[in-house]
């Protein structure tokens, strides 16, 4: 188990327990396990320890890998007229490079954008591409995609980086 630094923000221990096997005390914020093993039906335990000079304060916070799974937001979002077309726009994206293996575990989207001042979320969908259909035509439209495990296990991602387009327009 690997932990990282507090960022002067104090001291916390942290003892950890894998499979029930007790670890050393740790100091730090935020920690990864090495050699996970995913869909397991055992959980992964952690022992968590607060101290000040007040006292200290334990909790043990038992988890399922496939629980906390959160993926990076979707990259490169590019938004592009379709032409002749004047109510749609052609959104594509790729999946987050952090993300291992896309073709074998793949992630579902779901896009949320601007029309007018009232936003709108649609989704999911499993594709990296999606044509928006009904837009205000001549209208700059803002639009983020999230992504989540296909599996609906964990949560979905933060938004991406905002991209915008307008629909094609007659010459």
């Amino acid at each position: 188990m690997r932990c990282g630094g507090l960022g002067g923000l104090g001291t916390v221990g942290l003892g950890a327990e894998e499979r029930g096997h007790g670890g050393p005390g740790i100091q730090g914020l935020g920690c990864s396990f090495g050699d996970v093993q995913m869909f397991s039906l055992t959980p992964y335990v952690v022992n968590v320890t607060a101290m000040n000079p007040l006292g200290a304060a334990s909790r043990v916070l038992p988890f399922l890998l496939e629980n906390i799974i959160k993926p990076d937001p979707p990259e490169d979002l590019r938004v592009s007229p379709i032409p002749g077309e004047t109510k749609k726009l052609l959104l594509e994206w790729s999946p987050p490079g952090s993300w291992p293996f896309p073709e074998y575990f793949p992630l579902k989207y779901r896009i949320r954008y601007l029309r007018g001042a009232s936003p709108s979320k649609i989704g999911p969908y499993e594709q990296t591409s999606y044509t928006l259909t009904g837009v205000q035509p001549g209208t700059l439209h803002h639009i983020q995609v999230a992504a989540k495990d296909l599996t609906d296990s964990g949560e979905f991602s933060a938004w991406s980086l905002p991209a915008s387009g307008t629909p094609w327009m007659e010459p």
